[in-house]
């Protein structure tokens, strides 16, 4: 059994994607907008305004799975009570991607040795999504 996060972007999925491309070498396996979902009676049509968005993606973080989705599209995601935690190879991994997580994000712990790690930090990105990059010792 796998427990696979799925982040609700309300609106800034594929910005998030790209963001994630950029920040992780994240792969998208798997993308669907909501034009391309088949009309439904007790569902109500897709709008000129959410037709490109998202509906599911399926991305590759490392060896992880994150699954994600505009959601309602209400330009407003919030996260809250969890985090997602990612293992630097380095401190120098560590800090370009705790870098360009925090750049437009907010860091709520910098970046620094800690007595159960050599490096570790948590940061929102832009996004809201909450992280924790370590370097294990």
């Amino acid at each position: 059994m796998q427990i696979q996060p799925y982040l609700f972007l309300d609106g800034r999925c594929e910005e998030a994607i790209e963001f994630y491309k950029k920040v992780f070498g994240a792969q998208v396996g798997m993308l669907m907008r909501f034009k391309e979902a088949p009309p439904q009676s007790d569902a109500p049509a897709c709008t000129p305004a959410t037709a490109e968005k998202i509906m599911h993606a399926s991305v590759t973080i490392g060896e992880s799975r994150v699954m994600m989705s505009d959601g309602r599209n209400s330009g407003a995601p919030k996260f809250e009570g969890f985090a997602l935690s990612v293992n630097a190879r380095d401190e120098a991994d560590a800090n370009r991607m705790f870098g360009a997580l925090a750049n437009g994000g907010q860091v709520t712990m910098p970046l620094a040795k800690t007595f159960f790690s050599p490096c570790f930090g948590m940061v929102a990105d832009k996004f809201g999504v909450r992280w924790m990059i370590i370097v294990e010792p």
